[in-house]
């Protein structure tokens, strides 16, 4: 009886395994050379493994393992679980209620900010006492060009504005939530928050309570402060030329936004000279250029240690970065008009700041960090000469120059409705009078009341 073909007939032969050679199989079969056997032990009834490599490769490579090794999934070391810490017995959380806070106008003229919110404290556990809970709002400068950049000192400086003290006593709190009211006014002088290159400037709430068992729960939430310039009229400027005869007039807004562009107008008169007997020479725009430029500045100041090293105490070391934010050439959008007197040349464009740039609004900070911005314009004019009779027809004589004009911009996040805490808030208790209101003194009447004018009398003279 035949045997039966197929895979069934493959499995039922026997086949051996040997580890003690490395001879590569010569048949051509697929084997994996962990398992390879020689020729003579395999014998000329032995499979060829191929056709069951088809099937079964996977699981061959799973069964068998190389000696020294753990297989037995029981034996295998556990997982190693991440670290839990111990549950604090409460939670903080900083709730703001008053709107964003921006300085209108300069630091001069700015009335500040209004900071109100309410302090979160949830406590898990059935009760806790805490022996002292406060909170307070901090300024940090941070230089980014230190004087010995190890040093945290020489790196950051702290300044605590205010502070809250919300228990006098050791106090006992049950399970839930409990708020605790803050409000405080920013004053009008203060940097904006802001970061550069060189330095950064920004404020946070921090809060700290401490429980019987001297277990900390703090909390901490930056506080971003804005400051919005309103818009006024538009800025003239006049840049003169010479030895030519050339003047440009510049009209830019007196503030600009991050976001956005703005207009710029620019007239160039004086561009053509008839000095010269029956030919006229003019001057021809060929190409403009505008950019605008960032200018950081930051003082780094050193610690009460490294003091010595920049001459001693109250001593920094200076420190500049200028970027360009903004620039676009231009050649051609202006309208040039030889046939008026002088003749003159005038053009409309947009200016902006890139979208990816982020720029730094205007600063001036008491701590060496500021910020400032320019428009730089950059026109290149040709001089060509023409008969006056034949004026279509001009000949470029071969001299250029290069007009470069700077002018100072400022840059500011905008108003929104431009309204400060002073001029939205109604009236506080202070500011109400003393009601009722005082009334004049009287003195009581003496004499006979029938010489006393009558009502019918009144009457009748209003009548009249």
């Amino acid at each position: 009886m035949p045997k039966p073909t197929g895979i069934r007939g493959a499995l039922s032969r026997p086949f051996a395994l040997h580890n003690n050679s490395h001879k590569p199989v010569q048949d051509g079969s697929i084997y994996h050379q962990k398992h390879n056997t020689s020729p003579s032990d395999r014998g000329d009834q032995q499979p060829s493994l191929g056709r069951m490599d088809v099937f079964n490769a996977k699981d061959k490579r799973k069964s068998i393992h190389l000696p020294g090794r753990n297989s037995s999934p029981g034996k295998s070391s556990p997982k190693s679980s991440p670290k839990m810490g111990p549950a604090k017995p409460a939670k903080l959380v900083v709730d703001m209620e008053s709107p964003p806070l921006v300085f209108h106008g300069t630091t001069v003229h700015s009335t500040g900010a209004l900071l109100s919110g309410q302090l979160l404290l949830t406590v898990t556990d059935a009760e806790i006492t805490l022996q002292d809970f406060t909170m307070v709002l901090e300024a940090r400068i941070t230089t980014k060009k230190p004087v010995v950049k190890d040093c945290p000192d020489c790196i950051t400086k702290v300044n605590q504005l205010f502070s809250w003290t919300f228990l006098s006593e050791p106090t006992l709190f049950k399970k839930g939530i409990h708020t605790f009211p803050f409000s405080h006014l920013l004053p009008g002088h203060l940097p904006a928050t802001s970061e550069s290159d060189l330095g950064l400037v920004d404020y946070s709430l921090a809060a700290k309570g401490t429980t019987a068992l001297h277990e900390s729960i703090t909390v901490q939430r930056s506080l971003t402060v804005q400051r919005a310039l309103m818009p006024g009229l538009d800025k003239n400027s006049i840049r003169i030329f010479p030895p030519t005869n050339l003047t440009a007039t510049v009209m830019t807004p007196s503030v600009i936004y991050p976001i956005g562009t703005f207009p710029v107008q620019m007239r160039l008169s004086g561009i053509v000279d008839t000095s010269l007997k029956d030919i006229q020479r003019r001057w021809r725009i060929r190409k403009m250029s505008w950019r605008i430029e960032e200018q950081n500045r930051i003082i780094s100041a050193a610690c009460s240690r490294h003091a010595q090293r920049i001459g001693g105490h109250g001593k920094g070391i200076l420190h500049e970065d200028t970027r360009t934010i903004g620039a676009e050439d231009l050649k051609s959008g202006w309208k040039t008009d030889f046939e008026c007197a002088g003749g003159q040349i005038e053009m409309e464009f947009t200016a902006g700041i890139r979208a990816n740039s982020h720029p730094v609004c205007d600063l001036e900070s008491p701590t060496g960090l500021s910020s400032s911005h320019h428009l730089l314009l950059e026109l290149i004019v040709a001089e060509e000469q023409t008969s006056i009779k034949h004026g279509k027809y001009a000949t470029p004589t071969g001299a250029a120059r290069v007009l470069r004009m700077q002018f100072k911009l400022t840059l500011t996040q905008r108003a929104g409705l431009g309204i400060s805490w002073d001029e939205e808030m109604p009236p506080v208790y202070e500011d109400v009078p003393n009601s009722p209101p005082g009334y004049t003194k009287m003195d009581d009447f003496e004499g006979d009341l029938a010489t006393l004018p009558q009502i019918e009398d009144h009457e009748q003279m209003r009548l009249e």
